[in-house]
C-alpha cells in the first residue's frame, strides 16, 4: 500500500502559485497577507487536508506544548490513576501528553527519556523503573532545559520537584491493625531495596513490629514478591514454614496479595481466621475477591493532579521556585474483610 504523502506549505504554495513564507505567515495569523489572501490559503489547505507540522511550530516557538510521562506499568491502577489525574488538569491547559512505559527496565527507560527529549517535550514526568541505578539520564534531560518531575518511584538524589505518598507511616498503620487483629508472626513480601519507597514501606513493618515487641524474624521476609507470580511462589514458600505466618503484608502490590490468596485457596487455608493478608495499592479487584482485600489507597488521581499544577505553577511564574520541592499526598489504610480476625 503506497504511503499518502504529508502535505507540507510548500505543496499549498506551489498550487496557489505564491510564496511559501507567505503561506506560512497565513496559517500564523502573521502581518503583511491581505485578508482576501488569507481565506484562500486557509480555505485551499482545509481542501487538501494539511496539518501544522507541531514539531516544527515548536522549534520555531521554543516551546513545546507537549508533556512526556513515562510509568514503570500502564496496566496498573495507580499508574493509570496517576496518568488520568495528570491529563486532566493538561487538557485544561491545551497540553498533550505523550505516555511511555519502560516495563521496569532501566534500558527501556532511558530510550523513553530520548524518545520523549527528541520529541522537545517541556516536562518529563517520570517514576522510576525497579531496574534503576543511577540517574545520570535524568540529569541530562535537565541540562537540556526539559523540566523533570519525579512521583512514587523517585531518585533521592536528584533535585527536583517529587510527589510522593507517605509509605512508612501507612504501612505502619497496616501493620498495626493486623496486630490488634490478633496476628503475631506476620511476613512481609518486599520489592527492590533499591528503591525508597520499598525501603520506607518495610520499615513501617519494622517500627510496627518494635512497637508492640514482636521480634523481627528474617525468614518471615521475602524479597523482591512483587507479582502476583512471585507473591503466589513466596506465599508457598512462607507456608511451607515449620513456624508459618499467620498474617501476610504485601507491600508491593495487590497483585502480590492476589498471589497469596490464591495459594491460601489452593491450601484450603482460611481468609482471615488462619491467615490475614493486606496489600497496597486499592486495585479495583480487591473489592471483589472472597474474601475483599485489605489495602493502602494511595490517592493517586489527586497526586497526578498535584504533580501537572506543579508544572504548570513553575511555568506561570516564570521562575524556578518549585524546583527541589516535596510534595506528600497522604495515603489511606482500607480496611477490608481479609485482615478482620476479630472484628468481623
Amino acid at each position: 500500500m503506497k504511503k499518502l504523502k504529508r502535505v507540507t506549505i510548500y505543496d499549498i504554495a506551489e498550487k496557489l502559485n505564491l510564496n511559501p513564507s507567505s503561506v506560512s505567515r497565513a496559517l500564523n495569523n502573521g502581518s503583511n497577507v491581505s485578508l482576501s489572501t488569507r481565506e484562500l490559503i486557509l480555505k485551499t489547505a482545509e481542501e487538501m487536508n494539511y496539518k501544522v507540522n507541531s514539531i516544527a511550530a515548536n522549534l520555531r516557538t521554543g516551546h513545546n506544548q507537549t508533556i512526556g510521562v513515562i510509568v514503570p506499568r500502564i496496566n496498573q491502577n495507580f499508574f493509570a490513576n496517576v496518568i488520568a489525574g495528570i491529563e486532566e488538569v493538561t487538557y485544561e491547559k491545551g497540553y498533550n501528553l505523550v505516555i511511555c512505559q519502560s516495563n521496569e527496565s532501566a534500558d527501556r527507560e532511558i530510550k523513553c527519556v530520548n524518545t520523549l527529549a527528541n520529541q522537545h517535550v517541556s516536562c518529563i514526568i517520570i517514576s522510576v523503573s525497579a531496574d534503576f541505578e543511577d540517574y545520570a539520564h535524568l540529569e541530562n534531560i535537565r541540562k537540556q532545559g526539559i523540566s523533570l518531575i519525579q512521583f512514587d518511584r523517585v531518585a533521592d538524589e536528584l533535585d527536583t520537584m517529587k510527589v510522593v505518598n507517605d509509605n512508612e507511616k501507612v504501612s505502619m498503620e497496616a501493620v498495626c491493625h493486623m496486630i490488634s487483629e490478633g496476628y503475631q508472626r506476620i511476613a512481609l513480601l518486599e520489592g527492590p531495596q533499591n528503591l525508597s519507597i520499598f525501603r520506607q514501606r518495610k520499615a513501617g513493618y519494622l517500627a510496627a513490629l518494635k512497637k508492640y515487641k514482636l521480634p523481627v524474624i528474617p525468614e518471615l521476609i521475602m524479597e523482591n514478591a512483587w507479582t502476583t507470580e512471585l507473591g503466589a511462589a513466596a506465599t508457598k514458600h512462607l507456608l511451607a514454614l515449620a513456624e508459618p505466618p499467620d498474617a501476610i503484608f504485601a507491600s508491593t502490590s495487590d497483585f502480590s496479595a492476589l498471589g497469596v490468596l490464591e495459594v491460601a485457596d489452593e491450601l484450603g487455608i482460611q481468609v482471615p481466621q488462619q491467615l490475614g493478608i493486606c496489600g497496597y495499592s486499592n486495585e479495583s479487584f480487591t473489592q471483589i475477591t472472597n474474601p475483599s482485600i485489605t489495602t493502602i489507597e494511595q490517592n493517586s488521581v489527586l497526586m497526578g493532579k498535584t504533580i501537572a499544577q506543579l508544572y504548570f505553577d513553575e511555568l506561570e511564574s516564570g521562575t524556578s521556585v518549585a524546583q527541589n520541592k516535596l510534595v506528600n499526598i497522604q495515603p489511606e489504610l482500607i480496611i477490608r474483610n481479609s485482615t478482620l480476625k476479630l472484628s468481623r
